[in-house]
């Protein structure tokens, strides 16, 4: 059975390091604890994470901070990055003004 499905093991209780302020995820700025607290909360996908503290979710889409995620995830669990099932991958994106759906001009 695969570790990083199988629930039932223990990965042992969340202990504080001196890094966990470091930002990870400088879009939504999430923390490193934050990621580390989350995994020993239950949340054991790149998936639940991203859910859960909006990591990879803001405008570069996890292009700067999704290896760090995943990195950081494996080693709580005590598994392979590899292991780890990735993130879907989207397109970043950027708002949009309607009056460029209408096809009208563009004034500056």
């Amino acid at each position: 059975m695969n570790t990083v499905v199988d629930r039932s093991k223990d990965i042992g209780p969340f202990i504080p390091a001196p890094d966990d302020d470091m930002i990870i995820c400088r879009c939504e700025e999430v923390t490193k604890g934050e990621i580390r607290k989350a995994v020993h909360a239950g949340m054991w996908t790149i998936t639940e994470i991203r859910r859960y503290l909006r990591s990879g979710m803001g405008l570069c889409q996890g292009q700067t901070c999704s290896r760090l995620v995943k990195g950081i995830v494996a080693r709580e669990l005590g598994v392979s990055p590899a292991e780890l099932e990735p993130a879907t991958a989207r397109s970043p994106m950027r708002p949009t003004e309607m009056k460029v759906f209408g096809n009208e001009e563009v004034s500056a």
